[in-house]
């Protein structure tokens, strides 16, 4: 038995003593009655009478145990040409400071700040500023259109929304501030006071009676101590998309997030405090919340916050040039991002010119990871690549390789083991399990791990309906996958995208990993369209990479007989669209489900999220040739 199977055993036999003991960790204003209570089941919370200040444990701490001249966070801006260090003391001075300026705009505990920023150090800062004294925060991405930020205005009800005058994507300058007034005007919920940082980029004018400006309103600021909190207080909401087209208020505690976040960067990413991580994403998704800003700083990490994008700014070589310049010794970000890289520079040529000596591991997460862009990564770095699945709703791995504890051997196209706490099951539609290798719906065991979400915000109902009445007792996942006989999880779609063709259960994630073997496959996605004979066919849908030379109907043919010889004539694929681009969401996860409503002629609703929306319409135009949108 390796020891990561011998810590989930653990972790399941003794919640408590497990748990109890990662919390030592932390810094607690009053120690807990109990590490798990089970007097709501289902709505399990942990560290139930502790009292306990995030902040103080992510900043204050680690100013009096000697890093105050530390960097905390190294702000590495390659479209406003900009990098700048914050030491542990500077962070600890602009939040506390930031704390004052919300206080002073009528903010109390337990009130709520929606935080709609680029990606710029304040937004941390408001972030650790919030939970200094008790509010809650809600990170809304940057840009999302304004009836999305509205209807989120309206759940959350704000006493403060904290902005930007504008975001940067690449080489667009996108202005926020007209973004926001929309929003503001469309929500019923009257936000009374907005704080707006002006960016020189873009500066916005300000709102009389309402506005009012973050340089300002610091100077005039004074420091504001650290208020404690319940362990069981929302820390934070985060909106996650919900079927009904309401968005899903996930709702993170603070004693047990902490708790979790602090185990996970030994024990999986294997980081010792003082050295420098980064997590390529955003601070408006869960990897930014738990990765960027939370677990780094609770840890006594230099946190890495770039504002750039893996290829263009300027070129496929971006990622490489900030792990040298700043001594990153372990990454995470998406699939999807190296996927781009790969696409541009297939031979790694730009890795050539950056020492990576001191980097010791590539972390990827946010969507299933092809074996094939696995294995370029592996090739091209020269270090072990861990997948590793996650959602929004756990805010840290369901399933990892825990590479602090021991370095299992990697599977491409698996994410490893169940991590501590999670008691991951396979079940089928009976909610009976399934025998190894047999694809099923992935659950977890209630109860959930410290740092999942207890609940949805002022939605106990809601909860228990998206998540735990199909099989009770257990946290449905929305994953469908398998294990293997040597317990490693494989994730293939979402249960949504297993299609049934002819009655036959068939995962498209199986398909477009075969899709991406091809080596003329950069980027794939495969979706189920409806057939009038079969009920639904897969389609697939390539991106090619930069230089490919063969013919595209070529190409296409080959794709056929390779998923005929290794899925079989079963899956009935028979369509190919070679295609530019794939719509994605800005954190990268492809949009299936729209384009499967493109291919079957339905009406869809522009996701909010998306990062260009003129894709579709390629998609369309694309699809046309085939018989479909």
């Amino acid at each position: 038995m390796s020891l990561q199977d011998r810590l989930l055993e653990r972790s399941l036999s003794d919640p408590e003593g497990f748990w109890g003991e990662a919390a030592e960790g932390l810094h607690w204003d009053r120690r807990w009655d109990r590490v798990l209570d089970g007097s709501r089941a289902p709505f399990y919370r942990w560290f139930a009478g502790g009292q306990i200040n995030t902040c103080y444990n992510a900043v204050d701490r680690h100013v009096a145990g000697g890093r105050a001249e530390q960097p905390a966070i190294i702000y590495d801006s390659p479209v406003t040409n900009t990098v700048r260090a914050i030491t542990y003391a500077e962070l600890l001075d602009q939040v506390a400071r930031f704390a004052g300026v919300l206080t002073d705009s009528g903010v109390k505990r337990g009130d709520r700040v929606i935080i709609y920023m680029p990606m710029v150090p304040e937004a941390p800062i408001a972030m650790l500023a919030c939970a200094r004294i008790g509010a809650i925060h809600s990170v809304v991405f940057g840009g999302f259109a304004p009836n999305e930020l509205a209807t989120r205005i309206d759940d959350a009800k704000p006493v403060v929304i904290v902005s930007a005058s504008c975001g940067i994507e690449g080489q667009r300058v996108i202005p926020y501030k007209p973004l926001l007034d929309q929003a503001i005007a469309q929500a019923h919920h009257k936000v009374e006071s907005c704080v707006l940082l002006q960016r020189p980029q873009g500066p916005a004018e300000l709102t009389p009676g309402r506005d009012i400006d973050w340089d300002d309103a610091m100077a005039k600021s004074r420091p504001v101590a650290c208020v404690p909190v319940e362990a069981t207080d929302p820390l934070y909401i985060l909106y996650t998309s919900g079927t009904t087209g309401q968005p899903k208020g996930v709702v993170r505690d603070n004693g047990g997030h902490a708790t979790a976040l602090l185990w996970s960067m030994k024990n999986i990413y294997n980081v010792e405090p003082g050295e420098p991580y980064w997590a390529a994403s955003d601070v408006g998704w869960v990897v930014g919340h738990s990765y960027i800003v939370y677990a780094p700083l609770l840890n006594g990490n230099t946190t890495i916050m770039f504002e750039g994008k893996p290829v263009g700014t300027p070129d496929p070589g971006a990622f490489w040039r900030v792990i040298s310049q700043h001594k990153v010794v372990t990454m995470f970000t998406a699939p999807t991002a190296f996927r781009a890289i790969r696409k541009e520079d297939p031979d790694g040529t730009y890795i050539k010119n950056y020492d990576l000596s001191h980097f010791r591991a590539l972390f990827l997460a946010g969507e299933r990871c092809d074996p094939d862009t696995l294995k370029w990564a592996e090739t091209q770095l020269g270090v072990p690549v861990i997948d590793h699945w996650w959602q929004t709703e756990t805010g840290w791995s369901i399933a990892a390789n825990c590479v602090g504890v021991e370095l299992l051997p990697v599977k491409p196209g698996s994410p490893t083991k169940a991590a501590p706490g999670y008691d991951i099951r396979i079940l089928d539609d009976e909610g009976e399990p399934v025998p190894a290798g047999q694809i099923g719906a992935i659950c977890i065991k209630l109860p959930l791990p410290p740092s999942c979400l207890p609940t949805l915000w002022q939605d106990d109902e809601r909860y228990e309906q998206s998540y735990l009445k199909r099989f009770p007792g257990y946290y449905l996942t929305g994953d469908a996958g398998y294990k293997d006989d040597d317990g490693y999880v494989y994730i293939m779609s979402r249960i949504d995208d297993i299609i049934n063709v002819a009655g036959h259960r068939l995962s498209t994630g199986g398909m477009e990993e075969v899709l991406a073997s091809h080596p003329a496959v950069a980027e794939c996605a495969v979706i189920g369209v409806h057939d009038a004979l079969k009920g639904e066919l897969p389609l697939g849908l390539v991106v090619l990479k930069a230089g490919v030379q063969t013919d595209e109907e070529e190409i296409r043919k080959e794709l056929v007989q390779k998923v005929r010889d290794e899925i079989g004539p079963v899956a009935a694929f028979r369509h190919v669209a070679v295609v530019n681009r794939l719509p994605k969401t800005r954190s990268g996860k492809i949009l299936r489900g729209t384009m499967k409503k493109i291919a079957d002629h339905e009406e869809y609703k522009m996701p909010a999220t998306i990062d260009d929306p003129a894709i579709l319409d390629e998609i369309g135009d694309a699809l046309k040739p085939l018989g479909y949108g």
